[in-house]
């Protein structure tokens, strides 16, 4: 049975509670490259492009760019080879590159290797646990590969606990300008765990301050001693670090402290803070391990027992939905390292990602200096980033990960069983707010789609203190996402069929 699609039913649909202005039904935008409406068709919306973005009050640069994947046909476009920085939609970019070298069943390992010969269930040897470059390990993974070592007959080690992350280049962060206490910018290692991310929580009691650095999950709560905190007396800053005697060390003002909380920070020694976490869970197995020790050059054994990932494709879903920069990193520094036969440290391997959507997907202006999008010196275009959504691999490939974005109303509250349908990544940094993915319509058509927008000079003039919460950052970011709202919603009734 063939559904009818009723035109006018459907942009009356569109139209209840959009966030578009009040704007009166003329003539077709003179910005769109679309044929007018039939004659008796429903009218388009007045309100042009230009009028929607002089109205959004952004301070900046705007563009966007859409097209018909129904008809291979452009819509419209402003801007469209405007180089703007991706943020977090350069993470679309990552995952296609991930998808096309490695494969969407490639899965992560995580080893635990004997150098030695086993007598006895002894170990005369050292034991290594050897990353594979996989950013979704968890604690409770590596108690169950203790568990799994375990079982596997070893009962004790005469030699070395080694913890080796060299399949991946080591970076003690992904952006440098960052404040140096944010979790979403940890350092980068072939041996990551709980996305390099430490838990420092602080309680009072009896008048006394108690704090506590672990690597929860929701079964255990292990304490490491490679990450440090010290609460000192004073107003500001609020957190400092340090790098020294083989840790990180970190104080927290006292001011901050208020009555107690918790948040999580980020690790720069991620193969001592896993091998920490391994030593507690083989140690709970009744395994006595030495204190770990970082290897630059894996030594040569028998495989133990290993963690394997979920598949690339469930690894990259939850990477666009939760927007997670070390997995994006981590991801793609592996897919160079497949793609040349060599690991490469991050700058060499985003610039390896950007020569590869160059030949693959034709993307001439896109220029990455990570994988993530956290860092504002990577660019690209609109024109670029619509290119890259209408390459079959991504329209077969990354579109099922997308997220869903819901239609909201000028006041952005959701607009229940809105007729169009999106699936896109969001991006945000700090005055740059960016969302690129795919539209479609009940009656069939499809759209590609990109938007940027960016205040760069004001972005650049923020201090580094400034970063976590810049002043009028929240009231900007808002005028942006009702910006796009406004776009797809329009787009949505001047294009449709």
């Amino acid at each position: 049975m063939t559904q009818h699609f009723d035109r006018r039913g459907f942009l009356g649909a569109l139209l209840a509670g959009t966030a578009l202005p009040s704007a009166l039904l003329a003539s077709p935008p003179a910005t769109s490259l679309r044929p007018q409406s039939r004659p008796g068709s429903a009218k388009p919306l007045a309100v042009t492009a230009e009028k929607l973005v002089a109205d959004a009050g952004l301070s900046g640069e705007a563009a966007f760019t859409v097209f018909d994947l129904t008809t291979g046909r452009p819509l419209e476009a402003r801007n469209p080879t405007m180089s703007l920085p991706p943020a977090s939609v350069a993470k679309a970019l990552t995952a296609l590159y991930a998808l096309d070298v490695l494969g969407a069943d490639h899965r992560f390992e995580t080893r635990v290797i004997a150098a030695g010969r086993i007598e006895n269930g002894i170990l005369k040897g050292d034991l290594i646990l050897a990353g594979g470059g996989d950013p979704t390990l968890q604690t409770d993974d590596l108690a169950d590969l203790a568990a799994r070592v375990k079982a596997a007959g070893l009962t004790a080690v005469e030699g070395r606990f080694l913890v080796w992350g060299g399949a991946l280049s080591y970076a003690d962060q992904i952006d440098t300008l960052q404040p140096a206490y944010v979790g979403y910018n940890p350092a980068i290692s072939g041996l990551a765990l709980n996305f390099n991310r430490v838990h420092f929580e602080w309680r009072r009691a009896n008048g006394q301050w108690g704090v506590t650095m672990d690597a929860r999950s929701d079964r255990y709560r292990p304490e490491v001693a490679m990450a440090r905190m010290r609460i000192v007396d004073r107003a500001t800053p609020l957190f400092t670090y340090a790098d020294a005697e083989g840790r990180d060390n970190w104080t927290v003002a006292l001011s901050a402290l208020g009555k107690g909380g918790s948040r999580w920070l980020p690790v720069r020694k991620p193969e001592l803070y896993a091998g920490e976490v391994f030593q507690a869970m083989m140690r709970s197995q009744g395994v006595t391990l030495k204190a770990p020790q970082t290897t630059d050059i894996l030594p040569q054994g028998e495989v133990i027992e290993r963690h394997t990932s979920v598949a690339l494709t469930t690894v990259l879903k939850d990477m666009l939905k939760y927007s997670t920069n070390l997995t994006a990193e981590m991801v793609g520094m592996s897919a160079t390292a497949r793609r040349l036969g060599r690991g490469e440290t991050l700058v060499n391997s985003a610039r390896t990602m950007s020569d590869w959507a160059r030949e693959k997907l034709d993307l001439k202006a896109t220029a990455m200096l990570d994988h993530s999008g956290l860092g504002d010196g990577s660019q690209t275009t609109t024109g670029d980033l619509v290119r890259a959504l209408s390459s079959p691999l991504a329209r077969t490939q990354l579109r099922p990960l997308l997220k869903t974005i819901e239609m909201r109303d000028r006041n952005y509250k959701t607009i229940p069983n809105h007729p169009l349908k999106v699936v896109a990544k969001t991006g945000t940094l700090n005055f740059v707010s960016t969302l690129a993915g795919y539209a479609a319509l009940p009656d069939g058509s499809d759209m590609a789609f990109a938007i940027l927008t960016g205040d760069i000079p004001r972005r650049d003039a923020l201090t580094r203190v400034q970063r976590e919460d810049p002043p009028g950052g929240s009231a900007w970011a808002r005028r942006s996402r009702l910006l796009q709202q406004a776009l797809l919603q329009r787009w949505a009734v001047i294009h449709a069929e």
